[in-house]
C-alpha cells in the first residue's frame, strides 16, 4: 500500500483499536465485502469507528456533571441504483461483520456482482490537517476542572454585575476506518475539543445572558489564558450590552452582518441548499441552476474541509474520500454542489469529500465542512458609514431554514441600530426574515475582513449532528425584513 506518513500513522492506529483486539484483519473485511457481492450491488463499504469522549460542566463554582463514554462498532452499507441497505453492529467480531454483510445484500437481486474486494491497494495521498493526539490525555481530571474554575473566576472578576457563570468542557478522540468495494482503505484519527461559557448579568432587577466559546481539532492546551480572556470578554460584553438594549424596530431595512459567526446565516440559508442530495431529488431552490447567477456580483462561497485544525475539517470524509476546497458560488454564479459518493454517482459528477455521518450507526450523506464567504475589498467602517438607517447584527442566536423554499428566520443575540452612518444604541429581539437566494442577491457591499467562527458550530440534518465551521466578512444587505418588538 503506497501511503504517505500521515495515512500510515492513522491506519496503524485504526487497526490497533478496531481490528487487532477482535482478531480481525484486512482479509476479514474483504470477505465481508465479497459476501455482499454474491448479489448484484453497485457499491459496498464498511465503516469502523472507535470514539472515546469526556465532558465536564461547572456552575456556581461547583462541578455539576462529569461524563465519560466509549463507543465502537461497524456500519455496513450496500448500494444498488438509488437504493441503499444499511446494517450496523457494536460488536466487531468476524461473525457480526459477516451477519451485517448478509443482511444488506438483500437489497439486490440474485446473481453475483463484480467487485474489487482487495483492500490493500489504495494509493491516495494522506492529509495531515491536525495532529493525531488524544485530547482526553492532554490534561488530568483535576486540571480539566481547574480550567473551568479558572474561566469562572475570570468572568466574575471581569464585571461586578456578573451574577452567574456556567462553563462546560468537551473532548473527543475519534478513530475511523473505511474499506470500500472499489479497493479503497482509509483511516483518520480525529481529536476535537470545545469549551462553552455562559454568563448571566444583573442590574436593577434586569437580567441578561451572554455566550462565548470555541475549540478545534487539537488538545486541551489550546485553551490558553489569552483564549479564555477572549471568551470572557465576549460573553460579558454581549450580556452587558443587552442590559441597555432597546426594543428592536420592525420592517424592511438595510442590514449589516458582522464578520465571523454570523456566517451561520450563510450556512443555513444557502449551504444546505447546495448539498447534493437535495439537488438530485429536486427539492432545493438551487436545483438545475449551475452556471446561473444566484447571488450578487462579488459573492464567492466556499466549502473547505482542508483548513488546519478547524472544527469542520477532516483528513478524509466518512467515505474515505480526501476533503477538498470546493467553490460553490463564484462571483455570484453557481459552480457546483457538495457531493458524497452515492449522489455524485447518480448525478454523474465527482465526489467532493463531503460524505459525512454522525457515527457508525448512521448512513453518510452530503454535509458541509467549513463554509464561508470570501472577503471583498471594502473596509467595514465604510460599510457602516454608507447606511442611513438599519440594523447591525453583531452576533446570532438560533435560526431555521426551509430547504425547498430557501426561507429563513434568524434571531440576533447582539445587535445595534445604525443611524446616519454610525452605530448608535443596542437593540434586543431583532429577527432577520427572508429567502436565502433573495438575500444573497441583495448583498451590496462586502468587507475585506473575512473571519471564521471560534469553533463552536454543530450542524443538524435528518437527525444527525456533525461539527462544522462557518465564516464571512462584514456584508451589507439591502431591503431585508426585520422582525422586532418595538
Amino acid at each position: 500500500m503506497k501511503l504517505t506518513d500521515p495515512a500510515i500513522v492513522s491506519l496503524a492506529t485504526a487497526k490497533s483499536l478496531l481490528l487487532d483486539p477482535w482478531g480481525l484483519s484486512e482479509d476479514d473485511m474483504a470477505r465481508a465485502i465479497g459476501e455482499i457481492f454474491t448479489h448484484k450491488v453497485d457499491y459496498a463499504d464498511l465503516y469502523f469507528q472507535y470514539t472515546r469522549s469526556e465532558g465536564w460542566s461547572l456552575e456556581e463554582g461547583i462541578v455539576k456533571t462529569g461524563s465519560f463514554s466509549i463507543t465502537q462498532g461497524v456500519g455496513v452499507r450496500a448500494v444498488a441504483g438509488e437504493k441503499t441497505a444499511f446494517a450496523y453492529s457494536d460488536s466487531l467480531s468476524s461473525d457480526a461483520l459477516l451477519s451485517s454483510a448478509r443482511a444488506v445484500r438483500s437489497i439486490a437481486r440474485q446473481g453475483a456482482g463484480k467487485t474489487k474486494v482487495q483492500t490493500g491497494d489504495d494509493q491516495r495521498h494522506g492529509q495531515s490537517l491536525y495532529a493525531p493526539v488524544d485530547p482526553l490525555a492532554t490534561m488530568t481530571a483535576p486540571e480539566k476542572v481547574g480550567l473551568l474554575e479558572r474561566i469562572e473566576k475570570m468572568a466574575r472578576a471581569r464585571d461586578p454585575h456578573v451574577a452567574q457563570v456556567m462553563a462546560s468542557l468537551g473532548m473527543e478522540y475519534d478513530v475511523i476506518m473505511v474499506a470500500g468495494s472499489d479497493g479503497r482503505l482509509a483511516a483518520d484519527v480525529r481529536p476535537l475539543v470545545r469549551l462553552s461559557l455562559t454568563v448571566v448579568v444583573e442590574r436593577n432587577g434586569r437580567r441578561e445572558t451572554g455566550h462565548a466559546g470555541g475549540g478545534g481539532r487539537t488538545g486541551l492546551g489550546y485553551f490558553s489564558d489569552e483564549t479564555l480572556t477572549q471568551y470572557v470578554e465576549q460573553a460579558v460584553h454581549e450580556a452587558m450590552i443587552n442590559l441597555d438594549a432597546r426594543a428592536a424596530p420592525a420592517g424592511e431595512m438595510t442590514v449589516v452582518l458582522a464578520a465571523g459567526w454570523p456566517g451561520i446565516l450563510l450556512h443555513e440559508a444557502v449551504g444546505h441548499g447546495l448539498e447534493g442530495d437535495f439537488n438530485r431529488k429536486g427539492s432545493s431552490v438551487f436545483t438545475g441552476r449551475i452556471g446561473q447567477r444566484v447571488a450578487s456580483k462579488g459573492v464567492t462561497v466556499v466549502d473547505d474541509g482542508t483548513i488546519e485544525g478547524r472544527r469542520g475539517s477532516l483528513n478524509v470524509d466518512d467515505e474515505g474520500n480526501p476533503t477538498q476546497r470546493n467553490v460553490l458560488i463564484e462571483d455570484g454564479i453557481l459552480r457546483g454542489y457538495m457531493q458524497d459518493t452515492l449522489n455524485s454517482r447518480l448525478m454523474k459528477t465527482a465526489a467532493t469529500g463531503n460524505g459525512r455521518r454522525e457515527s457508525f450507526a448512521h448512513l453518510p450523506m452530503p454535509r458541509m465542512t467549513n463554509t464561508f464567504m470570501l472577503s471583498g475589498s471594502t473596509p467595514p467602517e465604510e460599510i457602516i458609514a454608507s447606511v442611513k438607517k438599519g440594523i447591525y447584527a453583531a452576533n446570532f442566536g438560533g435560526g431555521q431554514v426551509d430547504i425547498t423554499s430557501g426561507k429563513f428566520v434568524f434571531s440576533t443575540s447582539e445587535a445595534y441600530m445604525i443611524e446616519n452612518g454610525r452605530i448608535t444604541y443596542p437593540v434586543k429581539g431583532a429577527t432577520l426574515i427572508g429567502s436565502g437566494p433573495e438575500a444573497m442577491n441583495r448583498v451590496s457591499m462586502i468587507g475585506d475582513n473575512m473571519k471564521l467562527d471560534s469553533g463552536v458550530g454543530t450542524c443538524g440534518k435528518e437527525g444527525q449532528s456533525v461539527p462544522v465551521g462557518v465564516g464571512m466578512p462584514t456584508i451589507k444587505m439591502e431591503g431585508l425584513t426585520v422582525g422586532g418588538t418595538a
